[in-house]
């Protein structure tokens, strides 16, 4: 047994810097998460290396010094911008005589603390077991410190072969379960499509303000954070389109550039929304610089998700922080600010354009003596008004291709 404690963490990130992408940025994202954990960042430092060291990381020499630099500045935890092998974090704790953890440790961290809904939860949970499965036996100081800060919620190491057994059993459970919650997801999504209901996904990097969006439309009031991650699980709210059209937005998972691949497996029920969706909506904060980027990184996910043919329309949001608004180039973009409101008109209208429409908007005055077509656009479409007169029903309605040609002839102005 542990004692449950809250501990004030002042980290330091460290890196090896071979080359592959921009280290400062990285860095900076990883900054970013850690106080989104609750942590206080405290330094960084980097190694330009050909590659990793295969024990540490990074040199010996560097090492010395980032010991110092965390005694310096009575730093608690090294937060390492590289998936860690068990030997790695072993050697490292070794080294620094301070705990070590990963980025991927840092983002399971913050995974476990915006859970909400029963499903989220255990997509944590199968993330945390997948990850720690491969390394019980180099990260038992780091998750034995149960509550008391960034990465240590996870048992502590016991007996290494029984915990392996009961993380796999416990993997398995997992997956079981998760399987049965898409069963009944992929129920919902088959009902949806059989009554005709139309989805737009919203995706994209994590904080460019999905939710924020997703509450501008449609007068929710979902959570919604200048913060990494503030959204875990899907959330779907209606919206109505220029054209009196009805389309289901759902909101997704924030994404984030080499986000380790079995995070995004955990999160495949979450993000398999975009798969079925009529359209997608690719949330870019263009007042970041990165946001071309930020947009690449939506789009390679969605490309693993196997997502394509859905039509995309790139929302530029946080317009209203730039002067001259340089728009993303790729599929149709709309310049938006969630926040004031702004572009919100347009994008309606691009939405309805961009969602190939099954069904026209008529004008009718049916005479009482067709019920039955009365019932056919009430079953196959959608009746907008409708009014009794002395001639019939004036009804404006969304009718199906199909019936329309039935309708024509008891269309008015």
């Amino acid at each position: 047994m542990y004692e449950n404690r809250e501990e004030h963490q002042r980290v330091i990130l460290a890196a090896a810097d071979l080359g592959e992408y921009d280290v400062e940025a990285s860095l900076d994202e990883l900054a970013e998460l850690a106080e989104a954990a609750g942590a206080e960042v405290a330094g960084r430092m980097s190694q330009r290396r050909s590659e990793l060291d295969a024990a540490t990381c990074i040199g010996a020499g560097r090492l010395q010094e980032l010991r110092e630099q965390a005694q310096f500045l009575q730093a608690n935890l090294i937060v390492f911008d590289h998936e860690l092998t068990a030997s790695q974090l072993r050697n490292l704790e070794a080294a620094l005589d301070t705990p070590v953890i990963d980025r991927t440790m840092l983002i399971l961290d913050i995974f476990a603390r915006r859970a909400v809904s029963s499903e989220g939860k255990l997509q944590v949970e199968l993330a945390q077991q997948r990850y720690l499965l491969p390394r019980l036996s180099g990260v038992g100081k780091s998750l034995s410190r149960l509550g008391g800060g960034i990465g240590t919620r996870g048992p502590g190491e016991t007996k290494l072969e029984t915990d392996r057994r009961h993380i796999r059993r416990r993997i398995q459970t997992l997956e079981r379960q998760l399987a049965e919650l898409a069963g009944r997801r992929e129920r919902r999504r088959g009902r949806r499509r059989k009554d005709g209901v139309l989805t737009a996904a919203i995706v994209g990097y994590t904080n460019v303000g999905k939710s924020t969006l997703l509450n501008a439309l449609t007068g929710a009031q979902v959570l919604a954070k200048d913060q990494l991650f503030a959204t875990l699980d899907p959330t779907a709210r209606a919206v109505d389109l220029p054209d009196g059209r009805r389309v289901l937005l759902v909101d997704t998972v924030g994404l984030l550039r080499r986000l380790p691949h079995h995070l995004i497996e955990a999160f495949h029920s979450t993000l398999e929304e975009a798969l079925d969706a009529d359209l997608i909506l690719n949330v870019c904060d263009v007042s970041n610089p990165d946001a071309f980027d930020q947009r690449d990184v939506t789009e390679e996910v969605l490309r693993e998700l196997g997502v394509g043919g859905t039509p995309v329309i790139t929302v530029c949001n946080k317009c209203d922080r730039l002067q001259g608004l340089p728009l993303i180039a790729g599929g149709d973009s709309v310049p938006v600010s969630a926040k004031t409101g702004e572009g919100l008109p347009a994008l309606l209208e691009a939405m309805a354009r961009a969602l190939t429409s099954t069904q026209v908007r008529m004008k009718l005055l049916v005479p009482y003596t067709e019920g039955a077509l009365l019932g056919e656009l009430q079953r196959d479409g959608k009746i907008l008004s409708e009014e009794y007169t002395g001639d019939g029903v004036l009804v404006d309605a969304l009718v199906d291709r199909s019936v329309s040609w039935k309708a024509a002839p008891f269309m008015r102005e």
